[in-house]
């Protein structure tokens, strides 16, 4: 039978075709989940980085309102793309405005937290 451990295994051998033409290649793995990462030899802290906060940032948008923790994790996603964004750079001052803002965010959303925590105590 046909799975998604299979379809790794056939990768890694894969991989190991482009290895022998010396193009390498980081594979990382979560078969608990059927996730595989493939990296080239260009991929650096920061993009790897980005790329990761952009799986966060689409869970962020696409939960619905009315779970108790999407503006926490909008809001903190928020803050590290204008930090990753700018990494190599300053932060103007329209970045640290929006940052601040999004700290008040997280600050009420975290009070509603605990409030609603409270109350079901």
């Amino acid at each position: 039978m046909e799975n998604f451990e299979s379809f790794y295994h056939d990768l890694l051998e894969l991989a190991k075709k482009y290895e022998t033409k010396n193009i390498p290649l980081k594979i990382e793995k979560d078969l608990e989940n059927d996730i595989v990462k493939i990296f080239g030899e260009k991929i650096t802290s920061l993009a790897r980085a980005q790329n990761g906060l952009n799986d966060v940032i689409e869970l962020s948008y696409t939960t619905a309102e009315h779970h108790p923790y999407w503006n926490l994790l909008y809001n903190c996603s928020e803050i590290a793309t204008s930090v990753l964004e700018k990494w190599k750079d300053s932060l103007s001052d329209e970045d640290l405005a929006d940052i601040e803002w999004a700290i008040k965010e997280l600050t009420e959303s975290l009070e509603k937290i605990k409030n609603k925590t409270t109350v079901d105590s």
